[in-house]
This record gives C-alpha cells, structure tokens and sequence, in this order.
C-alpha cells in the first residue's frame, strides 16, 4: 500500500490521476448536457453517446480514486469520490431509454467478433 501511496504523489501518478479527473469532468458535463437537451434531438444523441461511452472508464478512476483516498485516509475526499462514483453508476443504470450510437450493437458486435474469431472454412480437396 505505501508503494502505491508513493506513486499516487509522484509526477507521473499526479498527471495520470489528473487525466483521470479530467475524463470524469468530462463524462459529467456530456451528463449534463443531455438532460438539459430536447429529447430525440442530435445534440441529446451526441451527448449520449459520449457519456455512454465514457462512463465505465469514469467509474473505474473514480474506484481508483477512492482507493487512493483510502491509502491516504482522506476521509472527505473518498466521501466525495463515493458520491460521485455512485452518482455516475446511477445515471449509467436508470437511463436506459436514450437514443445513442450504442443501442443496439451488443448483437452487432457479437456477431462481429464470431465471425471474427471463427475457424476458417475447411474446403474439400477437389476430385480430379
């Protein structure tokens, strides 16, 4: 745990938890743009998008985050990681009815990555 502590005050864990920090702003505001948007509008899809896209990378910093918080035993600070975190999940979780790039292609994916990742076609030896 010290050694991790020592990274996170280190140079480049400090650049590294400020990316970090960075995505997750970012994540919020594409957040807050789609709730403020008209819905079905390309600005409320594009917003969506970005925030569908960028939500499981937020939790994951903020979990590191907290982790962190831990290590350190700022209490305010992991309070507040927590609460974020946990507003991030909630909002991932209980919007489900948003119209983005990523509705619908679980199926299309996974048929991607089959027919990616499937044995190629024996053929049969021609007889001559």
């Amino acid at each position: 745990m010290e050694s991790a502590a020592a990274f996170a005050g280190s140079l480049p864990g400090l650049l590294l938890m400020t990316l970090g920090q960075t995505l997750v702003v970012v994540c919020l505001c594409f957040d807050m743009v789609r709730a403020l948007s008209v819905p079905r509008s390309h600005r409320r899809y594009v917003a969506s998008t970005i925030f569908r896209t960028l939500a499981v990378p937020s939790i994951l910093i903020m979990g590191v985050s907290v982790l962190e918080d831990v290590i350190r035993l700022s209490w305010t600070d992991l309070v507040m990681g927590v609460f974020v975190m946990v507003a991030i999940i909630f909002r991932w979780h209980h919007d489900k009815d948003e119209d983005n790039w990523w509705k619908g292609k679980g199926k299309k994916l996974a048929r991607w990555a089959r027919k990616q990742f499937a044995a190629p076609p024996v053929l049969a030896p021609s007889a001559a």
